[in-house]
């Protein structure tokens, strides 16, 4: 008879090894979380019998699923907006690309002949049961006539490209002409080139874009340039938040502030909604107005200036470091006293090392004299260095928009022009958070930026506090005004906006912020969203006076 002790011990030792061979064999598909599935394209014209192709992304890039559409247990699938099969089209195959999470999807049409024009989504279906959608596509029979832009009373710009858009680096060769509808000038077809652009804002199914003319042209007014920005403002249900902050911006004495027009887009013969052309953040005469330097301006007073700065964390400038040196290695989110800076001015391939050394050696007094012991003082301190007029009016830019994004750095500028001192703005990107109690709920009683970069050490100066006090009181009459200036751009973009949520839908957002809206008003009506927007507003004016 063996002994107990070894039989239990082998038995033990079975079920461990079972266990192991267990989970080493276990599906990836259930270990790794499909949390949102991304489409490329957001529209498809299918031939009559043919195919098109749509690539898509999952953003789990391990998660596996089983993708014959053929086979019976296939997890992805598409389905209309009330979850129903399309009737005249389907997918038939289903193909990894070579990046990994990238896949490609090809839909064929069933070839009835019928003229058709559905919303559909991609569809996976995971391991618990639940789905994932991705965005709307917008899938045509190639018979459809363009589906054109009715009238909205905006202006209406028609692109068309030689080849779908499809990077934020390579620029497709087009066209661009504007209708003006009666209510703006006009523009002749003219030749461009497109590319797509954003951060965040690139991976959402209604697309940005920049135009870049071939030939300098005047749009809606605007001082002649060559390169514009059509804003998307997908998850902005209002459609008007940038358009405000600019208003506010234009009030105050910064120096440049973009100029805007919201617009009709028809690209590629498709109506792709409501977008707001806007002027792009370039030095220029008529933009960001400083000197525009050359690869010989290396020493003496031309070396000076002007240079355009980016504070951005997603710190993808080719030229670009932290300040204050040594004070981090990198920059944390709350980290007041250490600013992500790029160069966005000289051009990443005509500056030269003479100017990089200088403007990085500039921001590095400039932080040392704010941080430094004598910093009130008006001589030695951050006033010899920074225009602070400018850091105030920025600064109340952005608090009576609540946009936090001067604590977490996105698109925040500042400039320097020859011989001066550094100044702050333009104000840029207003649509993530702004004016709402979900993304700053400290809005509702405070200050938004009270501890933002550089401008908690700011606000030990009480001397600086009272400039601002008094500033926002001189302004105040001005601010005023705005909320009957939403009434006249929600009446001006009711129609608009009608159409465009019929095509897109604000709340998909979610998706980039761990499945949580962003603003708050996503799932409202425009009007709702609108009367929300505008209420906040009115309040910040009042938070901001008792907390000054």
């Amino acid at each position: 008879m063996k002994p107990i002790r070894w039989t239990l011990w082998k038995g033990t030792a079975a079920l461990l090894l079972f266990l192991f061979a267990a989970s080493c064999s276990k599906d990836p598909a259930e270990t790794v979380l499909l949390t949102a599935v991304q489409v490329q394209e957001t529209s498809l014209v299918l031939p009559e019998g043919g195919t098109a192709d749509l690539n898509f992304r999952v953003t789990d890039k391990e998660y596996a699923f089983v993708s014959d559409p053929a086979a019976t247990d296939c997890e992805i699938s598409l389905v209309t907006a009330d979850n129903h099969d399309p009737v005249h089209f389907r997918l038939v195959r289903v193909a990894r690309q070579g990046e990994a999470g990238t896949w490609l999807a090809t839909l064929a049409d069933n070839g009835s002949g019928d003229e058709y024009q559905e919303e559909i989504h991609l569809k996976i279906r995971r391991r618990d049961g639940t789905a994932v959608l991705s965005g709307r596509i917008q899938v045509c029979s190639e018979e459809k006539p363009a589906d054109l832009a009715p009238d909205t009373g905006l202006p209406v710009i028609f692109i068309d490209t030689q080849a779908a858009i499809t990077s934020k680096e390579d620029y497709v060769d087009g066209t661009l002409r504007i209708d003006g509808r009666g209510v703006a000038d006009g523009l002749e077809e003219v030749t461009c080139q497109v590319r797509g652009r954003g951060n965040t804002t690139w991976t959402w199914p209604k697309k940005p874009y920049l135009v870049k003319l071939d030939q300098k042209a005047s749009l809606f007014g605007m001082p002649k340039h060559k390169r514009w920005i059509l804003l998307a403002n997908f998850l902005d249900r209002t459609m008007m938040r940038n358009i405000i902050a600019m208003k506010v911006a234009s009030m105050t004495s910064l120096d440049w502030t973009p100029r805007c027009q919201s617009v009709e887009l028809v690209l590629n013969g498709r109506h792709a909604g409501n977008y707001l052309l806007i002027e792009q953040v370039r030095v220029d005469k008529n933009r960001v107005p400083i000197t525009e330097m050359t690869p010989e301006d290396n020493s003496g007073d031309a070396l000076t200036g002007g240079y355009l700065l980016e504070c951005d964390f997603h710190f993808d400038n080719k030229v670009q470091w932290l300040s204050p040196h040594g004070r981090s290695n990198q920059w944390i989110w709350g980290r007041n006293d250490v600013v992500p800076f790029g160069i966005k001015s000289p051009d990443e391939d005509e500056i030269t090392a003479a100017q990089t050394d200088y403007i990085k050696d500039y921001i590095e007094k400039t932080a040392s004299a704010l941080y430094g012991k004598d910093f009130t003082d008006p001589e030695k301190g951050y006033a010899a260095w920074l225009d602070t007029d400018s850091f105030i009016d920025y600064w109340l830019v952005f608090e009576v928009m609540g946009n936090h994004e001067l604590g977490n750095p996105g698109s925040v500028y500042m400039h320097k022009d020859r011989g001066g001192k550094l100044m702050a703005g333009p104000v840029w990107d207003f649509d993530w958070g702004i004016l709402s109690y979900k993304t700053s709920p400290q809005a509702q009683t405070g200050l938004v930026n009270g501890k933002a970069i550089w401008y908690a050490r700011l606000f030990e100066d009480p001397a600086f506090r009272a400039r601002v006090k008094a500033r926002f009181e001189e302004l105040l009459p001005k601010l005023q005004t705005i909320p009957a200036f939403i009434d006249e751009t929600e009446k001006m973009l009711t129609r608009s906006a009608t159409l465009n949520f019929r095509m897109w839908n604000p709340a998909d957002d979610a998706s980039q912020n761990g499945g949580s809206i962003i603003n708050g008003d996503e799932n409202m009506s425009f009007h709702d969203a609108v009367r929300r927007l505008r209420t906040i507003y009115e309040e910040r004016l009042q938070v901001i006076g008792r907390n000054l």
